[in-house]
């Protein structure tokens, strides 16, 4: 079976940073990815590269078994991959449901009743529904994370990349959120979640890679991979000699 996303030596530099560095991976169907390092590791950056909201310097993107290296943003997010951003930014004077419907009509082919009902069902499923008709600002930092969630997935996306959600929230408020992530995850949908709260990313994902300086350093098992002398030395600050 064909991965649902690869990753082919892709590299991005910004003169003399480096960003994406030769980074090879793939995603299986209904696999959840966690992605750690180091802050300026060049994450996000992937994440930016994986949407084509920045195009590669050199490598391949595959979607699917399609090449969409080329494509432009709005067109992989037709074609299955949506994301969330680190601060949430919702419309603040439309409703939560309202925000969500942007989201299905434009990020999808969908017609307005479709779009109308799928809304209605994430809203449900991220846990939202009795917010429907609140303005977006007067939700809380959990509710404006939820609300990320909600609109990524009613683009309808086989590839949802999550960048930092659980940031700011307290400890009950991850727990929260990592029981809808895994509730999300039982419909099937392919993850790659970037996160600093390595024990919410653990609870959810299948496998873990570490990136440092645009670099893969690390990719298999979470428990191994936190593990390894190389994530020790590189990520947490310990010297694997000390």
């Amino acid at each position: 079976m064909k991965p649902v996303l690869e990753l082919q030596s892709v590299s991005k530099a910004y003169g003399a940073i480096t960003v994406a560095d030769d980074l090879s991976y793939q995603l299986g169907s209904g696999e959840a990815l966690g992605v750690i390092g180091p802050n300026g590791a060049g994450k996000t950056s992937m994440f930016n590269l994986i949407t084509g909201t920045v195009r590669s310097d050199r490598g391949t993107i595959y979607l699917n078994g399609q090449d969409v290296t080329r494509h432009s943003a709005a067109k992989r997010c037709r074609a299955g991959v949506a994301r969330s951003f680190q601060i949430p930014q919702p419309f603040s004077r439309m409703t939560v449901f309202e925000n969500t419907l942007v989201a299905a009509t434009h990020g999808t082919q969908n017609t307005l009743a479709a779009a109308n009902a799928h809304c209605l069902e994430v809203l449900e499923l991220t846990g939202l529904i009795d917010r429907a008709n609140d303005p977006a600002g007067k939700l809380t930092l959990l509710g404006r994370k939820r609300l990320e969630l909600a609109r990524a997935l009613c683009a309808r996306p086989q590839v949802l990349l999550l960048d930092e959600i659980a940031g700011g929230l307290t400890e009950k408020e991850c727990q929260d959120l990592v029981t809808t992530i895994n509730t999300i995850r039982q419909t099937g949908l392919s993850i790659i979640w970037i996160e600093h709260i390595v024990h919410a990313l653990l609870s959810v994902v299948d496998r873990l890679i570490v990136i440092d300086f645009g670099r893969k350093i690390a990719d298999g098992d979470p428990k191994e991979t936190m593990a390894s002398q190389a994530v020790q030395e590189i990520y947490m600050g310990v010297d694997a000699d000390g």
